[in-house]
């Protein structure tokens, strides 16, 4: 099997393992229709993939219309940690056995 058509099989699986599996399979199978001459597998193939690219399609629309912009907002008082009245850092922490 050609190494660029491992790789990109390979991405369109780890994208989105669901539709990924989805249009690998309808894929194989109209390439098996239309080499054999099987109309019908061929056909199945065929609507199997556009499933799968619209499955893909509407992924995409998803995360997209999820996607809020970050602000950055004020913390209430109440989460404010007091100002750090010692000038003196603690120490750090180490084991009492000494690893050699």
């Amino acid at each position: 099997m050609n190494p660029l058509l491992v790789k990109l099989l390979r991405a369109i699986y780890r994208k989105e393992p669901i539709s990924g599996f989805i249009l690998i399979f309808g894929l194989t199978d109209a390439l098996l229709g239309g080499f054999e001459g099987r109309w019908s597998l061929f056909s199945v193939g065929l609507i199997i993939t556009v499933t799968g690219i619209l499955m893909r399609w509407l992924q995409t629309q998803k995360v997209q219309t999820q996607r809020v912009p970050n602000t950055i907002r004020a913390k209430p008082a109440r989460y404010r940690l007091p100002p750090s009245t010692s000038a003196i850092p603690l120490p750090p922490l180490t084991s009492k056995k000494r690893h050699r």
